[in-house]
């Protein structure tokens, strides 16, 4: 199929919309148990088969670099210009609503329109915000000089447009990759996709603290711009991908028939009700700027090392996947990962008591002026909260495009992203009030043990998540 699709040819359809190539399984159908030896590491042959898949995947990690960037500069932007931990959590929170009718609206766009297309018109829109961020950081250093500061309102628009781009696009992207993949590949592909996040939370957020600490924070911005043109060349090298089969129209139609889908569907919803809770809970990245300033010290470079730690622990987890492929009591996996992700959680909410309590000594917003015993602690939880997290994901995402109809892919992924792109909107809000209202220790510490109380009560709940087989797999 992906030979053929690439060719520009287009497909012949048949009693199932589409005829594949001897030997490849129509998306959607049984997985194939896989005869892929046992690796240790990674399995490049997603990049192999598919050179579009290729062309996107590189392409979306270094752009993806510069969206990590940005993300964290928004947040060091806000918290310069207001010192509120609780304003830089409202980034997440303005942007939510926004955010979860775009993950739906775009899911059905998926599947009613050319998915190419629809990732095109999303990127751009998402560039031209950059753009827009590019100069209001410009214009407010231009008033700091003069002793003034500019509105705070104008980057919460325009992080909140980037953010309706991003969840399209995420939405599209991922029901693209079983149109360009053969089924028994879409795990390691999901692997490989979180080698391409961890890219970009490593390289981006600690690029983002030296740059905003070194040159500031417009030519941050300026960077991202800059960086999205190899995301968009991937988009353009992708085939035609036009609907299978009937189309359903976006409308509120669509959305029912996506829902009447879900209803049925136990296992990929509680695939989503598993990542909700680790991210409402477990998302404390809206304290960073505080923990840098106040607690760990170091301001912007502990950010950016913080950050970029949970990175490393997502591509040490891709890079080791190997194994991945022979795994397939993926609510099992899923489960454990979670559990392990709220206990490194917890961890890191310790070490910020700890220096609340005055254990590390006496610490400023200055990158000398840092703990470094407890700078390594909290780095090791956010590593171990990166790789618990990515495992959980490849087994998550998995389990969505391969027990998921073509036809419900765009839907099913739009409401994915939502919760994806959703949990951790929630999560910041919930870390930010949490700390306005107890102590900068609390969200981490407290959300840490009610994620592995709330995963062992609700999977235990839903007994066939914990006995899904990827071998015969069921939504």
């Amino acid at each position: 199929m992906t030979e053929h699709l690439e060719s520009g040819g287009e497909p012949t359809t048949g009693a199932h919309g589409i005829l594949p190539p001897a030997g490849v399984q129509l998306p959607g159908e049984p997985e194939a148990p896989s005869d892929a030896p046992r690796r240790r590491f990674v399995d490049l042959a997603p990049l192999r088969a598919s050179p579009a898949f290729a062309r996107l995947w590189i392409g979306n990690a270094i752009s993806g670099i510069g969206a990590q960037m940005t993300i964290v500069a928004v947040g060091l932007q806000i918290f310069d210009m207001t010192a509120s931990t609780m304003m830089v959590a409202l980034v997440g929170g303005v942007a939510l609503l926004p955010m979860v009718v775009a993950g739906l609206w775009g899911g059905m766009l998926a599947d009613a329109f050319d998915r190419r297309l629809v990732l095109m018109v999303s990127s751009l829109t998402g560039w031209a915000a950059v753009l827009g961020l590019v100069a209001l950081s410009t214009w407010d250093a231009m008033l700091v000089a003069d002793g003034q500061r500019a509105e705070v309102w104008p980057f919460y628009v325009l992080t909140t447009i980037n953010t309706v781009a991003a969840t399209i696009s995420g939405a599209t992207r991922s029901a693209v990759t079983p149109r360009i993949l053969p089924p028994e590949l879409i795990s390691r592909a999901a692997a490989l996709n979180g080698i391409a996040i961890g890219i970009m939370l490593t390289l981006g957020p600690a690029t983002a603290g030296v740059l905003v600490a070194t040159i500031g924070l417009p030519i941050t911005f300026a960077i991202d711009a800059v960086l999205f043109t190899a995301g968009f060349l991937g988009i353009i090298g992708l085939p035609k991908l036009p609907p299978l089969g009937e189309v359903a129209r976006p409308g509120l139609e669509s959305l029912r028939d996506g829902l009447a889908f879900m209803r049925q569907a136990p296992n990929i919803r509680m695939s989503f009700v598993v990542d909700i809770i680790a991210m409402t809970f477990g998302r404390p990245f809206a304290l960073l700027p505080a923990v840098g300033a106040v607690a760990i010290g170091g301001g912007p470079v502990t950010v950016g090392v913080l950050t970029a730690a949970a990175a490393i622990g997502t591509l040490l987890a891709s890079l080791l996947s190997g194994p991945v492929a022979h795994v397939h009591r993926h609510g099992v996996a899923v489960s454990r990962a979670i559990t392990a992700y709220g206990c490194f959680v917890a961890l890191l909410g310790a070490v910020v008591l700890a220096m609340t309590l005055g254990w590390g000594g006496p610490v400023g917003p200055a990158w000398t002026q840092v703990s470094w015993p407890a700078l390594a602690v909290a780095a090791l939880a956010f590593a171990g909260m990166g790789a618990s997290d990515e495992i959980s994901a490849i087994f998550r995402s998995t389990m969505l495009l391969t027990a998921a109809p073509d036809d419900m892919r765009g839907r099913t992924q739009g409401l994915f992203t939502v919760v994806v792109a959703g949990g951790p909107r929630v999560g910041d809000l919930y870390a930010g009030a949490m700390a306005s209202l107890l102590a900068l220790w609390a969200p981490p510490l407290l959300g840490g043990l009610v994620i592995v109380v709330l995963i062992a009560i609700v999977t235990r709940a839903q007994r066939t998540f914990l006995a899904y087989d990827a071998r015969t797999p069921t939504p």
